[in-house]
């Protein structure tokens, strides 16, 4: 369904990003942020579910900036591997380019911005830094506590797991209390559970979310002015 383009980031820096058209006339555009596994098969599918869904869906890969084309699996080495992305991350980085994919679909209706794991804390970030976002939600972003303390601009949601052994729930409660202004939603589940590549994957979590998430996009990029 997708192909594969070329964004320019603020800075200068060319970075490929993976884009899925709907087969219909576009409800808008959603930017699909990555995991630490790169724009990899389980990304591209997630693109792919949002233009099913209507959406324009374009993922930026974050980490062309070290290494161009970067995607992976999930077995302990693969993991292992990606993780080393994340050591001293360049999070501002990450931000200008998941903003050249941002830009790229402005032009073409409402813009929100969904990302998993790594992508849902660059989704949290978007929200409390760009004006005119149509949406944010962020899968079980592991920095977002770090950054509650921060207004989103923009209708914001976010998902974890309830069993998450990256995200203790004492951290998703703190978040609570810090942004009653977010939709906040805990599932009988671990990290990783909206993707059915990984063992973590909760088929039942990740449907309930999804649901939620397309509800959430149908309501404010519907109402949502260009």
């Amino acid at each position: 369904m997708g192909e594969t383009i070329d964004l320019t980031a603020s800075d200068g820096h060319t970075l490929s990003a993976y884009l899925a058209r709907p087969g219909e006339p576009s409800k808008g555009g959603v930017v699909v942020v990555q995991e630490i596994f790169g724009v990899n098969r389980h990304i591209r599918e997630v693109c792919d579910w949002f233009a099913d869904a209507g959406y324009t869906a374009l993922a930026p890969a974050l980490f062309d900036r070290t290494q161009p084309g970067f995607e992976s699996g999930y077995s302990e080495e693969e993991v292992a591997k990606a993780r080393t992305f994340i050591q001293n991350p360049d999070f501002d980085a990450f931000m200008r380019d998941t903003e050249a994919a941002k830009n790229w679909l402005g032009e073409h209706g409402p813009v929100a911005v969904v990302g998993y794991c790594l992508g849902g804390s660059v989704a949290f970030a978007a929200a409390t830094r760009w004006h005119g976002l149509a949406a944010a939600v962020g899968y079980y972003g592991g920095m977002i506590v770090k950054m509650a303390d921060a207004t989103p601009l923009c209708p914001t949601m976010l998902h974890f797991g309830e069993t998450d052994h990256t995200i203790p729930m004492a951290d998703v409660e703190e978040i609570k209390v810090k942004r009653p202004d977010v939709e906040i939603h805990v599932y009988a589940a671990g990290h990783g559970f909206n993707c059915d590549h990984r063992p973590s994957f909760d088929a039942d979590a990740a449907r309930v979310a999804g649901e939620r998430t397309l509800a959430f996009l149908e309501e404010h990029m519907g109402r949502y002015e260009v």
